[in-house]
């Protein structure tokens, strides 16, 4: 038993420069500086009460604070009550863009949902989050 101890430690110890290695100090600025190449007006708004049966638009505005032109991959809406729009060409620096979510307000009631975009800066998804409440 001793001998397998022994053996784990050190193969532990063997492998620990290797795995230090592995992810660099670099990252955390590689993942700020894809954080920072989008500055988002609000990624949350509460719309408040809204009538049924009228669709609501929430607009979600952002900054391109890159150095080089951003473009909107895919928008994905949480379900079907819920269609989207954004800008469909490239942002460039400094320029302003947007994410548009038209909300089916046909059941009564408290909502939340939620649209992923995904942008040429990162292949992770933004969520970006409305709610309201559905009043007759």
């Amino acid at each position: 038993m001793k001998k397998l101890q022994i053996s784990a430690l050190l193969a532990v110890l063997a492998f620990s420069p290797f795995y230090a290695n592995v992810f660099p100090g670099e990252t955390v600025s590689i993942v700020r500086t894809i954080a920072d190449a989008i500055k988002w007006k609000s990624e949350s708004i509460d719309v408040g009460n809204i009538p049924q049966g009228k669709a609501k638009i929430i607009r979600f505005e952002f900054t391109n604070t890159s150095s080089k032109p951003i473009v909107i991959e895919n928008v994905a809406p949480s379900c079907g009550c819920t269609t989207a729009d954004y800008t469909k060409t490239p942002i460039l620096p400094g320029k302003k863009g947007f994410v548009e979510a038209s909300y089916n307000a046909a059941a009564a009631g408290a909502f939340m949902k939620t649209v992923n975009v995904t942008t040429s800066e990162s292949k992770t998804p933004k969520t970006l989050s409305f709610k309201g409440v559905v009043v007759s």
